[in-house]
């Protein structure tokens, strides 16, 4: 259990008794508290054998009935009565939980009104498909399923935004009752993992991946061991890396490692952003205490920062904010640059076999010819770092000029520099030059991590060019990021050892 004592609810979906059987003990064994059991998608259902079986039989875990309507988005289409009939049999027989719509509260408390059910707690929820609700409108909400006499309260919401959270966040924080709050979609993810912090009575996680896992919703592995869900309470701050797409990112596998092994009391979450000014005012508390900024938000963090670090301000692009905790005032800095020149000049000196070290005078990128591919936040970083070690610097854009590389050859010994998302997953069959130009070059450098070798490093190598992976600029911006986060020393052996871990 966290901290905060959120439980994790595994929903089992599936359409046989023996199949749910299964995944309850599996969900068992992966860490769940409790287990959701979705009556509405069995194909067969005695109401009597039945949850007789769940009850008696398999209740290795506490147990949550919802028989789910296709009127409030579930599977069931049947008679209203035998439904609500079933839900009694299972506060008859001893269900640890049970779910009833909004909807039909007040017609199932009537009916179970003078009658004891000593051990069953009630979950009356209200689901919004289309949308989250203002805050006065949720918490009025909240007041309404009160009234019902619900010993839980649970409102579902959908994500059109990411700042769509923080009304369920807010609500949350201020309900007097047990209360769970979901907002679905993939920008609503962080009102699954970010429940611990907040006070929800439960959250919901997916058994694993698959189909029957809406949008958002974590694997209950993922809560335990990529999010630290159970070190997670009211004091825990809040960091993430912002992008759109950002699923791709490695960094809260990377942070949230770290932190754990040295005890930092921090979550590192995915922050699917549309808006990033819009984002940055409605998380405006300092417990939301840091972020990376990834594509296509870098140029659009500069402005929205109230202190630019003069490096950043010269590349004209941020990719961390830090927010500072006195006065809660947004500093922009760039790593990107840090990462990208000393991954390609450690490349270089591995090139001239020269173990000088880091930071040696001068630099391998001296007179150097780099030819940056993209316009974005990371090719202003590789270009502005390339031009401080004396290198000389071409752009090309992907929209402008990109098929002119393959002919692009005015001296041999070149260094290339991919700063898109070309090749990177799930187009991984993308390359940003043809194979045949790539024997101009001396060392091809991709920013992609995501995998590692991608087709244009694959490439290069096979055409006896040496190569720099996206990871080592991953991690020699990391590096920076995570002092800045934690003010601690960073862990650089750890960080290098989680990244081999998982490539």
């Amino acid at each position: 259990m966290a901290k905060s004592g959120t439980l994790i609810c595994v929903p089992i979906m599936r359409g046989t008794i023996e199949k749910m059987v299964v995944d309850i003990q599996k969900a068992k064994l992966n860490g769940a508290d409790l287990v959701e059991i979705r009556l509405d998608y069995l194909s067969k259902f005695n109401p009597r054998r039945d949850l007789n079986t769940f009850i008696q039989e398999h209740h290795s875990l506490p147990l949550l009935f919802t028989y789910r309507p296709k009127w409030e988005g579930g599977k069931y289409d049947g008679d209203e009565n035998k439904r609500l009939d079933a839900l009694r049999l299972a506060m008859e027989l001893g269900a640890d939980y049970i779910d009833i719509e909004l909807k039909v509260a007040h017609k199932f408390y009537d009916s179970i009104r003078g009658k004891t059910f000593n051990k069953t707690k009630v979950i009356v929820s209200s689901h919004n498909y289309q949308h989250t609700p203002s805050v006065e409108d949720l918490g009025d909400l909240v007041a309404t399923i009160q009234a019902t006499g619900a010993d839980i309260v649970k409102i579902t919401t959908t994500a059109m935004e990411i700042t769509d959270v923080a009304r369920m966040f807010q609500t949350m924080v201020h309900s007097q009752v047990s209360f769970i709050g979901v907002v679905i979609g993939d920008r609503g993810l962080i009102s699954r993992v970010l429940s611990a912090k907040f006070g929800g009575f439960l959250t919901f996680a997916a058994l694993e991946s698959g189909i029957d896992s809406p949008p958002g919703q974590p694997t209950v592995k993922d809560m335990l061991h990529l999010y630290n869900f159970r070190q997670m309470g009211r004091e825990t701050k809040v960091y993430g890396v912002i992008g759109k797409p950002v699923r791709h990112s490695k960094s809260p596998m990377l942070y949230n490692e770290a932190y754990k092994t040295v005890g930092f009391d921090g979550v590192y979450v995915f922050l699917l952003v549309d808006d990033l000014d819009k984002f940055f005012r409605t998380y405006s508390s300092t417990d939301f205490a840091g972020f990376s900024v990834g594509i296509p938000h870098k140029e659009v963090a500069l402005k929205c920062c109230d202190e630019v670090d003069p490096v950043a301000k010269s590349i004209g692009a941020v990719n961390l904010v830090i927010r500072r905790p006195a006065d809660g005032k947004l500093i922009g800095y760039n790593t990107d640059y840090v990462g990208a020149i000393s991954a390609i000049e450690d490349g270089l000196r591995g090139l001239l076999d020269n173990d000088s070290g880091r930071g040696a005078s001068p630099s391998p990128l001296a007179g150097k010819l780099i030819v940056v591919i993209g316009a974005g936040g990371a090719a202003k970083a590789v270009a502005y770092g390339a031009k401080e070690k004396g290198a000389r610097i071409v752009i090309a854009n992907r929209t402008y000029a990109l098929g002119d590389l393959d002919s692009y050859h005015p001296e041999d010994g070149m260094i290339l520099a991919n700063t898109t998302s070309i090749g990177m997953r799930p187009k991984v069959d993308e390359t940003p030059i043809s194979k045949h130009a790539l024997k101009f070059y001396s060392l091809v450098f991709d920013a992609v991590y995501t995998p590692k070798t991608t087709r244009l490093l694959r490439e290069a190598e096979e055409s006896g060019v040496s190569i720099v992976s996206g990871v080592e600029m991953f991690l020699g911006q990391a590096y920076e990021q995570y002092e800045k986060f934690t003010g601690l020393p960073v862990p650089k052996q750890l960080f290098r050892k989680i990244m081999e871990n998982y490539s």
